[in-house]
């Protein structure tokens, strides 16, 4: 008789000990809290693992004091972000990075193309001997000025007319006026122009620009217009 009230009083003391917490639970009552190592001041299993109460609560030694605290057991059980601080769960702030600020910018407009149309016109006397359609010097210098005009221009088309006076046969002003276009079509050939890039015309005498009653105005009539159709960039 006197062992069995021995043995209950030491299960007296024990259990005096071994309080549960009064906080409510902060770990499911299936999840196993490990007691920390190498001390602990909570009641623990072979395993090493905090008895815990049906209710969930874990069992504390006499000698528990808050700073003895385990996360799960007297302390929230944090998930990741979260970080324990001062006894709760704090999610660090999410830097939210913003887009620099910029003025709002407006797409350039495509860059256009401008059409260049020049047309030139010379007198026949100047590139040619009268009634021949062999270039003079003179006439090799005014076409050589305008192939340096050519350059940074898409070419397009050239387009050499020929022109005459009234002196003489409709049929051979029509020839000459041809022969001489042709003329201008090679020498700028030569130049490094394409060829087919290159359109003769011949009028004759058909498309004056002055009388052909006079010397002067029979010398404007005979010419030779140059049209240059391409593009320059803007």
């Amino acid at each position: 008789m006197k062992k069995l009230v021995s043995l209950m009083l030491a299960a007296s003391a024990i259990a005096g000990s071994a309080l549960a917490q009064q906080s409510p639970p902060f770990a499911p009552v299936t999840t196993d809290i490990m007691a920390p190592k190498p001390n602990s001041a909570y009641v623990q299993d072979a395993r090493g693992v905090i008895a815990r109460d049906p209710f969930g609560l874990c069992w504390r030694t006499g000698y528990w004091t808050p700073a003895d605290a385990v996360p799960g057991c007297d302390l929230p059980l944090c998930v990741e972000p979260a970080k324990l601080e001062n006894g709760k769960c704090v999610t660090p702030p999410v830097a939210v990075v913003q887009p620099p600020i910029t003025p709002d910018a407006k797409p350039l407009p495509p860059v256009q193309d401008e059409v260049k149309s020049t047309k030139v016109s010379f007198s026949a006397d100047a590139l040619f001997d009268f009634d021949k359609s062999v270039l003079k010097a003179e006439g090799k210098s005014k076409l050589d000025d305008l192939s340096s005009k050519l350059q940074g221009i898409n070419l397009e088309v050239i387009i050499a007319v020929g022109h005459t006076d009234s002196v003489g046969t409709d049929a051979y002003n029509q020839k000459l006026s041809i022969r001489r276009a042709e003329a201008v079509k090679a020498y700028l050939q030569a130049k490094g122009i394409e060829a087919n890039r290159i359109y003769t015309e011949g009028k004759g005498e058909t498309q004056p620009v002055a009388d052909n009653k006079s010397a002067e105005g029979r010398a404007k009539n005979r010419r030779v217009e140059v049209e240059v159709v391409g593009t320059r960039a803007k």
